[in-house]
């Protein structure tokens, strides 16, 4: 959910006051990668943004109650009323680890799932709850309580000056305004995070931005929106139009997206900071009470950076975390949205971690020999079309994305699995069912797009068979079983 902040909206004065400061956060920070020591203990973690639904799997802007329901504090409020999220434990990926997590993903779920149920809410984990239409749009209680969502979605329209304007053209098109950020909240996604060295960040950086189209498309699970049939993974384009602070003017002299790909490799993790302070303003400009503050380890908070940190949208975000003892840097790969299943999502965790291992230990690094806008083209390719992408890798030229991953980024993300001390059978298990993802070409997008036609094609019209559908995907979700073994219809 991000940090809470005390107050829904900010002064003049506030803000100068914020910007000077993130000046000098800045500025500390630059000084403390130089010197500073950082955990060395390399984690993982994840955070998954689960939807709610109601017996007819309609929204169900109930999320306060389910989560008194759920009663555990790793469950938290999303801005969406229809939207809660689920924050597990860092873990270390090497022996059984990934295994470890799926079964502990697969517990603290099915006991969720069966609380929410108790109160007759469904749990689903998809990237764009198909159910979603206009009547949530604009709804006075689609957004969660809370200060910061408050404060986040008056800074949105303040900066912005008018509507927020949903315009997409995927397998069909949609198009309409909205006078609030709730579509942003239609955007649930899977968080990886990756703990790193500062001298690890820029190389597992461009690596994460090298194989991002490649990641997405396999893992692509939302294709509709507001009963429209966009693209393979629509929460790209949804999130980064829902969020957007740019009226068409600044769109039009480049002004750049706060949801935002990059436009260069970097050379450390500064260059990303740097570029949030140069490029935006601040959103949530709350200053901490104390100008300069420390752990008890020595390491800056740096509340002022971390907290405009949070509000800059980068598929991969930098992270740094002050920590109890000793502060990390973290990679939060962003991109992958929620679901289908338990196993579905550790399947596409082990597949970024094992080619974050791999790449960036390479002695030709992919990113030295691939164009910055390839690797966004790459993105926005895969995101549109899925599985039916093409895109460019060096050394290979343009070829469809199922074959770079079958052929050679599935091979690569065993090895880097291997070289993490990862057990071959768990490596195995989570790449056979990629494998067979990749090889069906049976992503949950595909799953849902062929689910839906078939419906429509035996009568039902499309209100009612996106509910059929929906129903269909809740019951083949609960079967955990991976989404290339789900039957269409």
């Amino acid at each position: 959910m991000g940090a809470e902040v005390n107050a829904k909206s900010f002064s003049r004065e506030q803000r100068t006051r914020y910007r000077e400061r993130l000046m000098v956060n800045l500025e500390t920070f630059a000084r403390y990668l130089g010197s500073g020591e950082f955990d060395p203990v390399r984690r993982i973690g994840l955070e998954i943004e689960l939807n709610l639904a109601n017996p007819d799997f309609s929204p169900a802007l109930r999320n306060t109650e389910v989560l008194e329901a759920i009663a555990d504090p790793a469950f938290q409020t999303e801005i969406g009323a229809f939207n809660i999220e689920f924050n597990h434990d860092a873990v270390q990926i090497q022996g059984r680890g990934l295994l470890a997590l799926e079964e502990s993903l697969r517990t603290e779920l099915d006991r969720a799932v069966s609380r929410a149920q108790d109160v007759d809410v469904n749990i689903m984990l998809v990237g764009i709850l198909p159910t979603l239409d206009q009547d949530y749009v604009h709804s006075k209680n689609w957004i969660s309580p809370g200060k910061r969502y408050a404060a986040l979605n008056t800074s949105v329209l303040q900066a912005r000056g008018e509507d927020v304007l949903i315009d997409i053209v995927g397998q069909e098109r949609l198009s309409f305004y909205a006078a609030n950020i709730a579509p942003e909240a239609a955007c649930t996604s899977v968080q990886l995070h990756l703990q790193v060295s500062p001298e690890e960040f820029a190389p597992v950086w461009n690596s994460a931005q090298a194989i991002a189209g490649a990641q997405v498309a396999l893992a692509a699970n939302s294709p509709l929106f507001m009963e429209r049939v966009l693209w393979h993974e629509s929460r790209i384009e949804v999130f980064k139009q829902s969020i957007d602070t740019r009226p068409p003017e600044m769109r039009n002299q480049g002004v750049r997206p706060r949801v935002w790909f990059g436009e260069r490799w970097i050379t450390s993790i500064l260059d990303l900071f740097e570029e949030n302070v140069r490029y935006f303003p601040a959103l949530l400009p709350e200053l901490s009470r104390r100008r300069a503050e420390t752990t008890a380890s020595g390491a800056p908070t740096l509340h002022e950076l971390r907290l405009h940190n949070g509000t800059v949208y980068r598929w991969n975000r930098p992270i740094y975390d002050p920590g109890a003892d000793l502060p990390n840097l973290r990679l939060e790969n962003r991109l992958l949205p929620a679901g289908p299943t338990v196993v579905d999502t550790v399947a596409n965790a082990a597949f970024f971690f094992g080619l974050m291992r791999a790449l960036r230990t390479s002695s030709r690094p992919v990113w030295s020999r691939m164009s910055f806008q390839t690797a966004t083209d790459n993105f926005l390719d895969c995101a549109r079309y899925g599985l039916e992408a093409n895109v460019y890798w060096p050394g290979l030229g343009e070829i469809p994305v199922t074959e770079l991953i079958i052929r050679h980024l599935l091979p690569l993300a065993a090895e880097g699995l291997s070289d993490l001390g990862v057990d071959q059978a768990v490596a195995d298990r989570y790449l056979d069912i990629l494998y067979a993802r990749a090889s069906s070409e049976q992503t949950g997008a595909a799953w849902q797009i062929a689910t839906l036609e078939r419906l429509e094609a035996g009568g039902l019209d499309r209100k009612a068979a996106i509910a059929e559908m929906t129903r269909l995907y809740n019951e083949n979700m609960l079967t955990s079983q991976p989404v290339h073994t789900w039957k269409i219809g």
